[in-house]
């Protein structure tokens, strides 16, 4: 078994892969954070991430809505986080769903 990190995408990606995922924040600083879902749309694919330790202004049960998106000059994929109150809501109104329909119980 390698100790290489993993990517985060391809953990997010990763149906068997469990592991935390650790992002840089704006400070350069490792931030972990425990995957919550990864939601499919139409439009983006949205990722919800829980941060393992206390976020200023972020209560302790909440999570952050982060986007897959691909650098266009590099092809590669990274985390954006998502500020759209309205798509920010979207994103949770569909994990409330998949939560709902695993529980047997729709809302």
């Amino acid at each position: 078994m390698s100790n290489e990190p993993i990517n985060p995408i391809d953990a997010l990606y990763d149906e068997d892969n469990y592991d935390d995922i650790i992002l840089l924040n704006e400070r350069g600083e490792e931030v972990v954070f425990e995957q919550i879902a990864l939601i499919p749309k139409k439009e983006a694919t949205y990722v919800i991430l829980k941060p393992r330790n206390p976020i200023e202004g972020l209560g302790e049960d909440e999570g952050l809505v982060f986007t897959v998106e691909t650098n266009p000059d590099t092809d590669l994929e990274y985390l954006a986080l998502v500020t759209d109150e309205k798509i920010i809501d979207e994103v949770f109104e569909v994990y409330d769903e998949l939560v709902a329909q695993e529980d047997g119980s729709e809302e």
